[in-house]
């Protein structure tokens, strides 16, 4: 039985996750944009009586008031909208308080997630070696609008977490149609060391979603792409 899904956020995310669902067993029964959502208008038993997981690639405003919504209708959900992490404490008390389950991934590539795996372990060697310094550069398409990327602070928390406590400067460029390209470096005084992850088609973020639309479902709690690909 496919996975019933409802979409917000009609953008270029939400278009390659329409494109690809058949493909991964789910369908989707309801689009929501802002059209038919402004306000989280559009986010009620009526319309979404009948879902089993929504997909959120809104944007950081729409988002703070679509998954209390969501919550408050026992739906659990995959949040792909990055930008709004000053309203997590608040996001995962609605989700704690309606019992449900949500996802909440900046980058929801297999490839990404394994990235910051081997970032985490490069830092924690790195941290030892108080002469090199650290960097995270990331390159997006023009018409990405949080600086830097999600990812890019997800890299940066991974670093401190493996116990790298120096700066790490954080650059950013928007240009084009770049789907995204990471890459962190470790600059000591005779030698550099580089690591880079770069995202060929978005198709890579739509089937991560999807995966983690069928993992979440009938799940309660608050997780990431880690605990979807078991990698703690």
């Amino acid at each position: 039985m496919s996975l019933r899904v409802a979409l917000i956020g009609y953008g270029r995310m939400g278009k390659e996750v329409d494109e690809l669902s058949a493909d991964h067993g789910c369908e989707i029964v309801e689009r929501l944009d802002i059209h038919n959502n402004v306000g989280s208008a559009g986010i009620d038993a009526m319309t979404l009586g009948q879902i089993d997981v929504a997909i959120d690639f809104s944007i950081a405003s729409a988002l703070v008031e679509n998954l209390p919504k969501l919550a408050s209708l026992g739906i659990n959900a995959v949040i792909g909208t990055t930008g709004w992490s000053e309203h997590e404490t608040a996001m995962k008390q609605a989700v704690a308080e309606a019992g449900t389950g949500v996802v909440v991934s900046a980058n929801f590539s297999l490839g990404v997630n394994l990235f910051q795996g081997i970032v985490e372990h490069a830092a924690a060697l790195l941290a030892r070696h108080e002469d090199f310094g650290a960097w995270i550069h990331e390159v997006h398409h023009k018409a990405k609008q949080d600086t830097p990327s999600g990812t890019a602070l997800s890299l940066q928390a991974a670093m401190l977490r493996s116990g790298y406590q120096a700066s790490v400067d954080m650059s950013s460029t928007r240009v084009g149609s770049v789907p995204g390209t990471h890459t962190v470096g470790f600059d000591g005084p005779f030698e550099t060391i580089a690591i880079t992850h770069a995202t060929r088609n978005r198709a890579t973020f739509a089937k991560g979603a999807l995966e983690a639309a069928r993992w979440v479902h009938g799940k309660r709690g608050w997780f990431t792409m880690r605990d979807v690909l078991a990698l703690d």
